[in-house]
């Protein structure tokens, strides 16, 4: 895998039986042979405050910031809150994206999600999307992977077990290295 893009994935979940978890698991194990996804867990980061900020990055930002540079591209996972991304999502990025040097700029990005709701979390990839937007990721159009009724398409042992669902992740990291590839990032 010497060519292999470099990719880092992370959820916007905190929960242990999260379907975003779960999701992003399910990629690790479906990523193309020219892609090495590795993930970051949201856990340490604190809410963001500007007067902890004037103090210096929390460990767990640095490291957040410095993993997200080092890769080619990204993969966000998203649940749905109130028609939107989720809170612990949100503020990842917020306290990623602070100066100087925010590293998103020019990042790829696939977005999946996925949700009990029949639209999987449709409304909180567009608002994700207008972030990614504002911080100059290159968001993958195509395919969308929006996981509805994930309560059922996740096992008791926590593994994304829906093929269709699966297809879809994969469809969608294949996607990522061509897009990775063709815009010279990778």
């Amino acid at each position: 895998m010497a060519n292999a893009i470099t990719v880092l994935g992370f959820a916007g979940s905190l929960r242990k039986g999260s379907y975003n978890g779960a999701a992003l698991r399910a990629a690790v194990e479906l990523a193309p042979a020219d892609m090495k996804l590795e993930t970051f867990d949201l856990h340490g980061i604190p809410l963001y405050d500007g007067d902890v900020e004037a103090q210096g990055l929390p460990e767990a930002v640095k490291r957040f910031r410095e993993r997200i540079a080092a890769a080619d591209a990204l993969l966000i996972v998203t649940p749905e809150y109130n028609y939107s991304m989720a809170g612990v999502l949100k503020n990842a990025i917020d306290w990623a994206s602070r100066p100087p040097d925010q590293p998103f700029r020019g990042k790829p990005v696939a977005i999946a999600g996925a949700s009990m709701g029949f639209l999987g979390t449709a409304r909180a990839q567009y608002h994700l999307r207008q972030t990614c937007v504002f911080l100059d990721m290159v968001p993958v159009n195509k395919p969308e992977v929006f996981i509805g009724a994930a309560h059922q398409k996740v096992d008791a042992e926590g593994r994304l077990s829906d093929e269709p669902s699966r297809a879809a992740l994969r469809g969608l990291l294949e996607a990522l290295v061509a897009w990775t590839r063709r815009i010279g990032r990778g």
